[in-house]
Parts: C-alpha cells; structure tokens; sequence
C-alpha cells in the first residue's frame, strides 16, 4: 500500500471525521441494550418460525446507558462483504475495528476475502490498524473483496462451522443486501440451535435502496450512487438541451425496485421516469407505455423539442405484465430448462422446444422480441436460477419499438419531429464512488453499532441507524432482529422465508412528490443540474441528504405530530 499511488482527494479524505451520536462515542463497557419493541414478520410469522424458531420474537432494541462489564473482554471477530459494491463499506469495517479496539486492544478483526467464499474456504487476514487506516472514507471494497457465494446447502454450513472453530471466531459482522442478511439470519440461527458461543449480526448495504422499513431508513450506499448518476445525468440533460436534438434513453440500477430512478428523478426533473410499481399496481401494458412516451415525445415536438431525458429501473421488465409473466414462467421451470438448453446452441432451436412448454401469453411476448432480447432473456442466471434482468438491455428494446410506432405516428400525419435516440447505462460508475460525507458518516456509524450489538451479546440483529435526516450527532443507533424482515418467497420452485426486498410505496412522500410534478417536467425543459459529489463546503452542498430521505422524513414527523395532537385530544 503506498501513498504515492493515490489520489489528492483521497489523501484529503483522510481528514474527514464523521461526527457520529455521542452513545457510540462512549465506552463499551457503559452502555447497554433497551428493548423499544416487539419486531415480528409482517406475513407468514408461523412458517418463518419452523425455520427460525430461536431468533425470531426478539425485540428491537437501542443503546442506552448502563453497564455491561463483558464489553471489554478479548474478541475474535469475524467481517465480509458480501454482493455489489457500495460507498462508505470501508467505512464500517473501521468502525468495527475502532470499537474492538477501544474496548480491548488485544481483539483481533479477522477479514475473509471475496464474501461468503472466504468464509467456507477459510480465506482470510488479520486487519491491522494500518491497512484500515488506508482505507477510510474510501469507495470501493478492495479492502477484503467482495462477492456472490449464498449459503444455503448443508456442506457449506458445515464449513462455515469448521471456518469458526477452527479461528476461534466469537462473532461475525456481514455487510451487505437482502440477500447477504439472509445469510447472516440463516447462520445466526443454526449458531443458536447447535448452542455454539457465536454471534452474528448484519449490516444494510444495497445502493438499490430496497433494504429499508420502519426501522431501516435507507441503506448505505444509495446516498452517493444516486448523486453520482444525478450528477452525470445532469450532465447529460444540459448536453442535450444545448444540442436539441437527442432523446436520451438512461436505464438505471435496481433491479427489484426503482428507488433509485425515482430519486434521480426527484433531483433531474427528468421528461419522463418510469417507476416499475406503478407499472405494475395499474397493469399498465407495454403497448400502453409506449403510448404514453411517444405522446410525450410527440407534443415535444410540436414545441420544436425534439429532446429529452427518459429514466428507466433495470428491473422494469419484472413490472411489466407481459415480460414479468414471460420471467415468471422461464424462472419457475428453470431447473428443467437449465439442463436442456445446454444441448441446443440457436435461438430458434430453444424457441421451438419452449413452444409447448410456455403458455401461448408467455411465447408469444417471447416471439415478438427481438433475437438479441430474446437471447438476453435466456441467458444467463443468477445463483438462485432467476434471470439476470441487469443484463437485458431494455433501454434498447423501448428505442426499437418507439421508433416503430412513431413511424406509424409520422405516416398518419400525427408526429412531424425527429426522433435521435441514444442509450446510456448507469450502474458501476456510482457502486465504488469515494462516500459522499453521510455515507461516510453512516457507515462508520454503523460500524460501532456492530460492535456494541456484539459487546451487548445480540445474535440475529441487523445494525439499525435511525433519525437520519437530522445532524448525525442525533441519530439513534441500535439494531433489529433480521426474522423481522423476513417474508417467505419462491426460490427455485420452492418457498422458503428471506428478506423481503422494499419497494418504492406508491402512497409515500417520494413518488407523490414526484407524481405532482410530473406532467410538467414532461412538456417543459426544466432539468435540474446537481454537480458533482460535494465533500468540502456549505452544509447545504456537502451534507445534503437524498430527496427521498428528506421527503419520508418529513412525513414521518408530519404523522407523528398529528398523533401527538390526536392523543392530547
């Protein structure tokens, strides 16, 4: 690790000290654990509890004063990171290790390589005080590496146990997604069966944003991916209204849900963003969407606008009833497919033999794709057998099928404008960003809270950082049981309790901001332009929280107000 390979803002970072809640400032050895309330599943609680019968009921919990003598004890404390990268992850890990270190400077953080892998294949390094140190307030999670190995066969379990035994781990920290935490549930409760001395305890990582509930107010991440891609389609919005002549199609991150086109949407005030929910909560046709884009376009160009910025989830094609019935049906007969697809080395080979396999619905939204898309949706896999939707270029099937039907527009006399199309995907550009200064504060904090979760004897919790919209010296730390989140969901052919992914709520204060306004960003060319990620400077430029944050905070303290009055009455 030299320090003449890195940047002048990264050795500026260096400096930067996130101001974090003075609970997490104080000695271990003087706080302790404060039931706040009873967190079972929303739905399914009785089947999840066939799997997760002694973790789950725990209560939620926070940091108060008190004592807790064992806090200072020598520990051997386990960390990965685990799926996509996402700013403020190193962040964590030094808060981790500044709290095993405060309470004994003889606990060791030991770091397994590549995610999950590391940990069944015992692939690990004892981090020391220096190698952490170069990695504050860094993107990125080259520290330890990240990756995508899911826990869930009983031979990976038994090495994961023979990885513990054999470092002597007393507990473990995993950081990352829906996913990655239902790894951590899943190993937290075979501890606690088999009465093995560990504990685990997870941390909400996913730019996509849809790690998040009544407790969870966002996950790290999301705050400076969304400035990073509202930064370059800013960028991109002033470029095409200075030429006046490109329609810009910008498929966007998340998969599962479109916080993340939304909160650019807030910060662009883009022509038009599709929100997959939407789609889907209203039925809305392919045939129906294309309607409505090319009305947009169309009217644009009555106005001599023949530009414009449209903002598309990844996942979209999950949203839209005919690819989300094609996915659906691909997906559950995956493990049959899978094996015969293997054999057959054309498009038109598999789309023969899936003629009897589909319904007519399904093969027939499969046939009218293009060769490229329809390969696509083919194509690779997830480790759970589900299509990989990141890797299906929508944003190019749109452009295809807009141009065709304003074509038809354009022979009946009903669109007389031209149509230059351009594709863009935003994705990895924001995933390793150096944090912005709340994803730098956040993940620190969560770090500590990690630790004191740990010092406080929790298993099965999930670090929990509320209060976010105000100064980060009054947040609230504390942590949640991860069977609170759990939901039962088919995963190859068979149902089984995960971590329920959030979506955006078509009733919350993001989307109805954004549903007030956007009739008239889609006439008028009223693009906002952010800028870069901001450091150093004015609070309002350098700790400004996302959109989507400051609106739900505000209607949460809207609501609660409300209640204050409605219970003095």
């Amino acid at each position: 690790m030299s320090m003449d390979s890195i940047s002048l803002l990264q050795r500026a970072r260096y400096d930067f000290q996130p101001k974090i809640p003075e609970v997490l400032t104080k000695d271990a050895a003087t706080i302790q654990l404060e039931n706040s309330s009873l967190s079972l599943p929303p739905r399914d609680e009785q089947k999840i509890r066939e799997y997760y019968r002694e973790t789950i009921g725990k209560p939620a919990v926070v940091f108060a004063d008190g004592s807790n003598p064992a806090a200072g004890r020598k520990r051997r404390c386990g960390v990965l990171l685990s799926g996509g990268q996402a700013p403020g992850g190193h962040n964590v890990i030094a808060g981790l290790f500044d709290g095993l270190q405060a309470a004994n400077a003889e606990s060791e953080l030991i770091g397994f390589h590549g995610g999950a892998g590391g940990l069944l294949k015992c692939d690990y390094e004892i981090l020391t005080k220096e190698k952490v140190d170069f990695h504050r307030n860094t993107g990125g999670f080259d520290i330890i590496g990240s990756g995508r190995t899911k826990i869930e066969t009983d031979a990976q379990i038994e090495a994961t146990i023979q990885t513990v035994k054999k470092l002597e781990l007393d507990s473990l920290v995993i950081v990352g997604g829906d996913d990655s935490n239902t790894n951590a549930a899943l190993l937290a409760e075979v501890f606690a069966q088999r009465k093995l001395p560990m504990q685990v305890i997870g941390v909400p990582k996913t730019i996509d944003g849809d790690l998040k509930n009544d407790h969870i107010e966002t996950s790290f991440g999301f705050d400076t991916s969304t400035k990073v891609y509202a930064s370059l389609i800013g960028d991109l919005a002033r470029d095409t209204k200075s030429s006046g002549k490109y329609w810009n199609f910008v498929k966007l991150m998340g998969r599962s849900a479109s916080h993340i086109a939304l909160e650019c949407a807030l910060q662009i005030h883009p022509n038009i963003c599709l929100i997959g929910e939407e789609i889907k909560a209203k039925n809305m046709s392919l045939k129906r969407i294309l309607y409505d884009i090319c009305q947009i376009i169309a009217h644009r160009a009555e106005h001599g606008e023949n530009f414009g910025v449209i903002l598309i989830p990844e996942g979209i094609v999950e949203f839209i009833p005919e690819t989300a019935n094609l996915i659906a049906e691909l997906n559950r007969n995956w493990k049959e497919y899978e094996h015969v697809f293997t054999a057959l080395t054309t498009l038109e080979l598999k789309k023969k033999w899936l003629y009897t396999k589909l319904s007519p619905e399904a093969y027939h939204t499969l046939d009218q794709l293009p060769a490229e898309l329809a390969e696509q949706f083919l194509g690779l896999r997830d480790p759970h057998g589900n299509i990989l939707v990141s890797q299906i270029e929508i944003e190019k099937l749109f452009i295809t099928m807009i141009r065709d039907y304003l074509e038809g527009m354009t022979g009946a006399g009903t669109y007389k404008g031209s149509f230059a199309p351009l594709a863009e995907f935003y994705g990895y550009e924001g995933r390793s960003a150096f944090p912005s200064n709340f994803d730098a504060t956040y993940c620190y904090a969560l770090g500590k809270t990690a630790f004191l979760l740990i010092a406080n004897a929790a298993n099965g919790y999930l670090a929990c950082i509320k209060d976010l919209a105000l100064p980060s010296e009054q947040w609230k730390a504390g942590g949640v049981p991860l069977t609170m989140m759990m939901d039962m969901e088919e995963r190859k052919g068979e149902w089984v309790p995960v971590i329920a992914k959030s979506l955006v709520d078509l009733n919350g204060a993001a989307f109805n901001e954004f549903a007030r306004n956007r009739d008239k960003w889609a006439l008028e060319t009223c693009y906002m332009h952010p800028g870069p990620v901001q450091y150093f400077g004015p609070d309002e430029l350098c700790n400004r929280i996302t959109e989507t944050l400051r609106l739900e905070s505000e209607e949460k303290r809207r609501f609660e107000a409300w209640a204050n009055i409605a219970t003095k009455r």
